[in-house]
């Protein structure tokens, strides 16, 4: 069996271990420009060795912001900022990539530090918000407006053309974000979608525009490339989106040509009961890579290296994805080798202190 640090090849690309940086919001863009502190905070973790490194929820649309300060790449003008730092990080050896979103009825909040609650127009937010179904997410959130089909035609030719600005600006591998409640995942959840449409009810119908995004997105992605799909694989809430959903989903996605199911959970409901603990994710990710013949990346409280070792060891996963242990800790795939006894090439400016 593969261990963390043997190297994974996806299509045309190699990935020098199964070590990948999760996509996580900073809120610090104007405008959805990417700045000096994306450069340095996703540089600094392809300068840890991470095998991929791929930027946060990155707007399709303006109003497909979960904040005013989220990465965007709505316009050409998105495409030279978020350039630099993606370019930074191959130049580390690292597999630069890009997560494609839509914040649907969770749009237009604050920052976390700030609260994280909706935000008026009058403050810098905006109206109206989308979603499948005029739900709103949780008591004090704007009631968004059901989308109506011509509008949903418009939001999945935005992910096209996110996704050629994307490669433009030196993405190498794309995930389309379909979890945590935001516009996709809230058309799979029954919880969210109560259309009557094509685009509601049966499980067919309720996972159609993801597979449309899927579908046109692969077309103008290179073929070298590859594609990743974040999903919540249950909503933890009775009459809620499934495991056996998300089984039935990755087989559909992989004839379409995706590539990952990158394996979360939640974001649905604002209070539901979620067991976390370590590792508290990675069955869904075994049992969607056993049972839809698709490779998995496992994500959620992963943080020391022999449990990350033991997840891919065991075939749980194909690729780990770290989150909040890479805010703590930038160099972590430099020290779990260490840990782990692989002696992996540090950078050359940093080699004199490496650990011994």
């Amino acid at each position: 069996m593969p261990h963390l640090f043997e190297p994974l090849r996806v299509r045309g690309v190699e990935l020098a271990n199964r070590i990948f940086v999760s996509p996580m919001c900073q809120y610090s863009c104007n405008n959805g420009m990417a700045t000096e502190w994306h450069l340095v905070h996703l540089g600094s973790r392809a300068v840890g060795r991470a095998a991929a490194v791929i930027a946060e929820a990155t707007a399709v649309t303006a109003d497909a912001r979960i904040s005013p300060r989220d990465l965007g790449i709505w316009s050409d003008a998105h495409i030279a900022p978020s350039k630099r730092a993606l370019a930074f990080i191959e130049q580390q050896g690292s597999v630069p990539g890009i997560q494609l979103a839509h914040a649907g009825r969770k749009a237009s909040t604050r920052e976390p530090w700030k609260g994280g609650t909706p935000i008026s127009p009058a403050e810098g937010g905006w109206t109206p918000i989308y979603a499948p179904s005029p739900i709103p997410f949780a008591e004090g959130y704007q009631t968004p407006q059901a989308l109506k089909k011509e509008q949903i035609a418009v939001i999945v030719t935005a992910f096209v053309q996110a996704a050629q600005r994307a490669l433009e600006a030196g993405a190498k591998l794309l995930e389309i974000h379909s979890a945590h409640g935001y516009l996709l995942h809230s058309f799979l959840s029954p919880l969210s979608n109560q259309r009557t449409d094509e685009y509601g009810g049966t499980f067919e119908n309720r996972i159609r525009m993801l597979c449309e995004v899927v579908t046109v997105v692969r077309k103008v992605w290179p073929e070298g490339y590859p594609l990743s799909v974040r999903v919540s694989c249950t909503d933890w809430a009775e009459g809620g989106w499934t495991i056996e959903e998300t089984v039935r989903l990755a087989k559909v996605v992989r004839e379409l040509g995706t590539d990952f199911l990158d394996c979360s959970s939640g974001g649905t409901l604002p209070k539901a009961k979620i067991p976390v603990g370590p590792g508290y994710q990675a069955p869904f990710a075994e049992r969607v890579r056993r049972e839809a013949g698709i490779s998995t990346i496992a994500v959620g409280m992963i943080t020391d290296p022999a449990q990350a070792d033991t997840i891919i060891r065991s075939g749980q996963a194909d690729a780990v994805m770290l989150a909040r242990e890479f805010l703590r800790q930038p160099y972590w795939p430099l020290l779990a080798a260490r840990e782990l006894g692989h002696d992996i090439q540090w950078p050359v400016q940093y080699d004199r202190a490496k650990l011994k």
